[in-house]
């Protein structure tokens, strides 16, 4: 099949490219490299002998988008990573967030609701907002969004409903997953963000391998066995192959419903110093901390009810927390000897 995928250079779009070459699918990668490099494909390369056909293309540009699929009118499916996605960014700058991952989504569905071609959303448990009972569950209804990339996620996800409304061949799936961590095992891709990380790994990998000094803990006081936030961490590789899998529920046409909704998590909530301790734990490394404020979007406690992926599609996270914290330092570990 040729697969599209949107802001393919990124961290859980190179994962999901690898895992499509892998499946000996074609895939054309687009990306406006913003928080990327084009480094990225050299990496996929080197896992799987082969690269994507990949145009820097930005997806909120029209003519870019124009001549893609003017270019390939034999696009089988599409996964939509395209956005930016740091919560406490998106609290000091909305419009970038709502001009961006609305923007380019709109231009995305232009194409793919025309041509009625299978389509995978990455989606966010942020969508949940601060969810009244754990673990949360696809039926629980949504409330107000504690940041503006929530609230993107959610008027994303209303907008493909939209249109699977209004065109019964357009199918798609929402996967709503929680935390992304790890790297391949490989060594050869993994999260890389460009600046200061917004994430809890990268900042702790790069802490510890001394890059920044401290690890800030946003919260020591929340309602939580140990006061600090709790989340689902699922490795990439496990996220990765969940899309994989969507796509070709879909591609199959096993869905019954035309629009439909995941969880994408391990179902374990872990709160931030278990995930300190856990690393000091497989690394044999310590990790620099200091107790911080809490950040204003930061929600609580979220961890995800699976069982509806698993019973539908047949996807279930099999990696643990202790491979992504290795595979993340393993990954940081690499990224300094070829810097």
């Amino acid at each position: 099949m040729k697969i599209l995928v949107t802001g393919g250079l990124g961290y859980i779009g190179s994962h999901v490219t690898v895992l499509l070459l892998e499946n000996g699918h074609e895939v054309i990668s687009i990306d406006n490299l913003h928080n990327s490099s084009l480094k990225v494909l050299d990496g996929i390369e080197a896992i799987c002998g082969k690269k994507p056909l990949f145009e820097a293309y930005d997806v909120r540009n029209v003519d870019q988008m124009n001549s893609l699929f003017e270019s390939h009118l034999d696009i089988d499916g599409v996964i939509h990573f395209a956005a930016y996605k740091a919560v406490s960014e998106s609290v000091e700058k909305p419009l970038k967030y709502y001009e961006n991952n609305i923007g380019g989504l709109i231009q995305i569905l232009e194409h793919v609701t025309e041509k009625s071609i299978p389509f995978i959303f990455s989606s966010s448990c942020t969508v949940y907002g601060q969810a009244d009972k754990m673990p949360i569950d696809e039926e629980m209804p949504l409330k107000k969004a504690s940041s503006p990339y929530g609230n993107s996620k959610q008027i994303g996800e209303q907008l493909i409903m939209d249109c699977c409304a209004i065109n019964k061949q357009f199918n798609a799936i929402l996967l709503r997953y929680f935390n992304p961590i790890g790297a391949h095992a490989s060594r050869k891709i993994g999260e890389f963000p460009k600046g200061i990380p917004q994430n809890l790994i990268p900042f702790l990998t790069q802490t510890v391998i001394g890059i920044r000094e401290t690890l800030k803990v946003y919260g020591a006081d929340y309602d939580t066995p140990d006061g600090t936030c709790i989340r689902d961490y699922i490795h990439v590789i496990d996220l990765a192959q969940a899309h994989i899998e969507s796509l070709e529920y879909l591609i199959s046409s096993k869905n019954i419903e035309n629009c439909e909704v995941f969880n994408v998590g391990t179902g374990r909530g872990v709160s931030v110093m278990e995930v300190i301790k856990t690393f000091e734990k497989v690394t044999g490394e310590k990790v620099p901390y200091a107790m911080s404020s809490p950040r204003e979007g930061d929600i609580v406690t979220a961890y995800a009810n699976p069982e509806k992926i698993f019973k539908k599609i047949g996807w279930k996270s099999k990696l643990t927390l202790e491979d992504s914290l290795l595979s993340a330092w393993n990954w940081e570990k690499e990224l300094q000897r070829n810097t």
